[in-house]
């Protein structure tokens, strides 16, 4: 790697092992906690790359890329944030960040990134628009710092200024509909209709021609497509072939098999084709588990800016909240959480609580479609198909082998503690490993160990 390596962030941590990493791989390396400092630097021709973080003593790193763009438009900047939301990837993606990785990054990524960007001779960026995506979006509860979420961040940042059309399949309460309302509201078209389609607008001859009336070129969305009958599917192909250079941006949702429908003759195969042309899956809470602390904190304090007096859970109900199986998903963590802060006689949302509430809501199956018979590779598979497919035809990251290794180790040697009372002699002896090699990997994957509950 060669080059000049501009680094920003208030964390001095984060400069150091980036520095480090930085001059062991050939670079020079000039590193800041202050974006005056760095913008500096720009204006006097310094650097090849720019990594930055985004929220910064003197500004945010992302309101400085228009202004790096006009000064040199060949250099790469990498955007890094601790703010995991899909907001910071579109926004990234909006202000022409060459790249965007989420705190905590994993560093042989950011170094492959970094030599991908020094090796690349960019071209000068497209013009920017002067008018910014609405914040209304950062009130969506699309939030996670889990692997999947952000995949999915990107992935949306990636296709929503094309005119692709989109699938976008999952559960039943993952938020397929936030993400179709996303991509039209931070696109090109944000200015224009989104119209959701439903079965009586399309039972009328004259229902697509109407419906292509009120879009005016902004967006589509057929939402739960497969839920349409045959004459409905006809009528859908016949006004996507009918399309103009002008046509609308066409999106669809769907929570059952397209395929498995299509190869069985409910669906039609012209009409699965034509939708798509990127599909886009949404995780559901039991493939993103570490998410739900968060998303139910999101929840909180929603609720509170609507007016419902403030809670907060104790840890053992938030732990509750974190291993149940949502079988409704986001939408079902959203409810309880709001009828908890309802319902809940003290500040503290306790244990017994979320107990009482949950008792009378159904449990399911740990991965959709699956039982309990399945095998442990059938489900790693299910869970490895999905993440190549969020890519939408291009190759996830290099480094998938160590990414997939800890998301599989992790959660081993966690539940593996708790099954042992945090004994880590029993621990080391049930995982069949030595007990030093155990150790280092408790504080590689920084685990807590925590005596076991007794289980209510």
């Amino acid at each position: 790697m060669d080059g000049t390596v501009l680094v920003a962030d208030d964390d001095r941590t984060i400069r150091t092992v980036l520095t480090q990493a930085l001059t062991r791989a050939g670079c020079k390396v000039h590193a800041t906690s202050s974006l005056t400092t760095l913008m500096r630097w720009v204006g006097e021709g310094k650097g090849d790359l720019v990594i930055s973080d985004v929220m910064m003593p003197d500004g945010n790193g992302l309101e400085m890329l228009p202004a790096i763009r006009d000064q040199r438009p060949s250099l790469p900047v990498i955007i890094i944030s601790a703010q995991n939301t899909i907001m910071t990837a579109i926004q990234a993606t909006e202000a022409d960040a060459y790249d965007y990785l989420p705190k905590p990054f994993d560093l042989p990524d950011l170094m492959k990134r970094a030599a991908r960007a020094l090796d690349r001779k960019r071209v000068v960026s497209k013009p920017h628009s002067a008018e910014e995506p609405s914040s209304e979006g950062s009130d969506l509860p699309l939030v996670g710092r889990t692997p999947a979420m952000q995949d999915l961040y990107r992935l949306v940042a990636r296709v929503m200024n094309t005119d692709l059309s989109v699938m976008i399949t999952g559960e039943n309460g993952t938020g397929k509909s936030l993400i179709a309302r996303a991509i039209h509201d931070f696109s090109d078209r944000r200015n224009l209709p989104l119209v959701t389609a439903t079965p009586s607008d399309l039972a009328a001859m004259e229902g697509p021609a109407t419906i292509l009336s009120r879009a005016r070129g902004g967006s589509i969305l057929f939402d739960e497509v497969s839920d349409l009958d045959g004459d409905a599917q006809a009528r859908i192909v016949r006004m996507l072939d009918s399309l103009t250079d002008d046509a609308p941006r066409i999106l669809a949702t769907s929570q059952q098999d397209l395929m498995a429908k299509m190869e069985s003759g409910a669906f039609r195969q012209d009409l699965f084709y034509r939708l798509c042309g990127v599909t886009v899956n949404v995780p559901s809470l039991r493939e993103r588990v570490e998410d739900i602390p968060l998303l139910t904190q999101h929840f909180l304090l929603k609720a509170e800016r609507d007016g419902t007096p403030s809670r907060q859970f104790s840890k053992d109900a938030l732990e509750l909240v974190r291993t149940y199986s949502w079988p409704g998903n986001v939408r079902q963590l959203e409810n309880t959480v709001r009828r908890l802060m309802v319902t809940a006689a003290e500040d503290e949302i306790r244990h017994k609580d979320v107990e009482q509430v949950l008792g009378s809501q159904p449990e399911t199956e740990p991965l959709m479609g699956g039982t309990t018979a399945d095998k442990l590779s059938a489900s790693v598979a299910l869970h490895l198909r999905r993440y190549f497919d969020l890519h939408g035809g291009v190759l996830p990251p290099p480094g998938l082998y160590q990414r997939i290794l800890r998301e599989v180790e992790l959660p081993l040697m966690e539940i593996a503690l708790e099954a042992t009372g945090g004994n880590q002699a029993k621990c080391a002896d049930l995982l069949g490993i030595n007990r030093n090699t155990l150790r280092k990997k408790v504080t590689d994957l920084d685990i807590r160990v925590t005596r076991r509950r007794k289980l209510m």
